[in-house]
C-alpha cells in the first residue's frame, strides 16, 4: 500500500489501494462510488463537488492508510 493518498489521486486508485477508506468518501457524500465519475475524478474534484474541504478528507484517508 502506497504510504500517502494526495488531493490530486484520483478517487479510483484510492479506493484500489485502500478500499477501507470507503467509508470516509461515503460519509462526505460520495455514495456512488462504482460510478464511472467517481472512479475518474480526483480527490480534490471530489471535495469541490461536495463542498467538504479536500485537506481535512485528504489527512482522514491517510490516518486510515498509516493504521493499516
Amino acid at each position: 500500500m502506497a504510504n500517502k493518498v494526495t488531493k490530486d489521486m484520483i478517487i479510483g486508485d484510492i479506493l484500489d489501494m485502500c478500499p477501507q477508506c470507503a467509508p470516509v468518501l461515503m460519509e462526505m457524500g460520495m455514495h456512488c462510488l462504482g460510478c464511472p465519475s467517481a472512479r475518474g475524478e480526483s480527490l480534490a474534484d471530489a471535495c469541490m463537488v461536495h463542498g467538504v474541504d479536500a485537506s481535512e478528507i485528504e489527512n482522514k484517508i491517510n490516518e486510515i492508510i498509516a493504521a493499516n
